[in-house]
């Protein structure tokens, strides 16, 4: 890619701005890194069109905009740029990252940390799309206020789809839930099924789907049909609640990074993705939970990570690519007497031979980054690099005659 880019170029830039996006933000910013984030959207993401928010510590009950408002000021407040920039391409082939927006602005940045959250899966049923926004709806506590004692069908089996019906009926008449199981089987957890069959304004349509929503202007009825009979059945319903799962916004991350079968992002606990000084967060990589609260934590540990990358890449750049004699790169562990013993008599024959190398010493405990780099598995190892290039691996060799024979001392 041939970058148009300005001359500014940003310690770290995260790709969308929801918790995940916002708390990496705070982080990034306060360790003193460039920091900016992307945001296509309103700075939130999901979060920012949920209603109320009772499981997020310290706030016993806040809305998303209200919560989103506070994270995101405070990353501005430690330094942080909210860029609104919808990215469609990057390229992260290079040790400078560019990030390309849907305007042709690109962006230049040594480390990525991926936030981009995911989206509502959509039935694409006839009636969906034409009536989103005028009775079908993807967040209850967004809109179940708008249903007072209204009827309302809400779509799907899983935790979202009974946890929202439930929320529902604090304002519907009704909530009639569309299940594709046979009788009493939910894929969600059995407190909020058990809460839900016993709720008498629940009503469950077994082995159904939805198969059109009508209305003029706005939901007037549905048509489910049975998956065992074929047949189809009109119901009155004002409103249409649709949870049939998320996808994640990754589209444009296709061959960059990996990927797993349903498009989410493959990272470690270092939120590190398959790509060197790339990381993700929030809910569009491979995780057990989707919360704003361990969206925020994953922003954390990404934007640490990168930081503890940057600082790396910066050190080992100095020390040993930059460095004006060839380089005996020492790999050790305080959990490694033979190891610390090993490191001092180098130091000891390299003073003797005249200081012909420069010794770096790398404490694998803390810069595991190193040493799979050049695949160090074994305590004590010694590269003899020059210019970061591998001339020679010697591990096991501990003996001073034999140091003195491999590395010419």
């Amino acid at each position: 890619m041939t970058c148009s880019c300005s001359n500014a170029i940003y310690d770290l830039i995260i790709i969308g701005g929801g918790p995940a996006g916002l708390s990496a933000g705070i982080y990034g910013a306060r360790a003193r890194l460039k920091t900016a984030v992307l945001e296509k959207a309103a700075v939130g993401g999901q979060a920012f069109t949920t209603r109320e928010i009772v499981n997020f510590p310290g706030f016993k009950s806040t809305s998303g905009p209200e919560l989103m408002k506070t994270i995101a000021a405070h990353a501005k407040e430690f330094g942080t740029e909210v860029i609104k920039a919808d990215v469609t391409e990057i390229d992260l082939s290079g040790e400078i990252k560019v990030i390309t927006t849907k305007k042709g602005q690109q962006y230049q940045t040594r480390a990525v940390i991926l936030a981009p959250g995911s989206q509502p899966r959509l039935l694409n049923i006839p009636g969906e799309k034409a009536m989103r926004g005028n009775g079908v709806s993807y967040c209850a506590t967004c809109d179940a206020e708008f249903y007072s004692d209204l009827d309302v069908v809400v779509v799907g089996n899983g935790d979202a789809a009974i946890e929202e019906a439930m929320y529902i009926t604090k304002y519907a008449r009704k909530v009639t839930i569309i299940v594709i199981h046979d009788e009493g089987v939910v894929d969600c957890n059995k407190a909020s099924a058990e809460k839900a069959f016993n709720n008498p304004k629940i009503e469950f349509v077994w082995n159904s789907v939805l198969n059109e929503i009508k209305g003029k202007g706005e939901v007037e009825s549905v048509v489910i049909k049975n998956l065992k009979t074929g047949e189809l059945t009109e119901q009155v319903a004002h409103g249409v609640f649709i949870y049939v799962g998320m996808i994640p916004g990754t589209a444009f991350l296709q061959g960059q990074v990996e990927l797993d079968e349903r498009g989410y992002i493959v990272a470690n606990e270092q939120m590190e993705t398959s790509v060197e000084g790339v990381f993700a967060a929030g809910d569009a990589r491979v995780k057990y939970l989707r919360q704003v609260v361990t969206a925020a934590n994953d922003g954390a540990i990404a934007a640490v990570s990168a930081e503890k990358y940057l600082e790396e890449e910066q050190s080992f750049k100095e020390e040993v690519v930059n460095a004006e004699k060839p380089v005996l790169l020492t790999f050790w562990s305080p959990a490694s007497q033979e190891s610390i013993d090993l490191a001092s008599r180098l130091e000891v024959l390299n003073t003797a031979a005249g200081g012909q190398y420069k010794i770096v010493k790398v404490d694998v405990s803390r810069k595991k980054r190193v040493a799979q780099k050049y695949n160090v598995t074994q305590i004590p190892t010694v590269l003899w690099l020059e210019k970061g290039d591998l001339k020679m691996q010697l591990s096991g060799v501990t003996e001073d005659s034999g140091l003195k024979a491999q590395l010419n001392l």
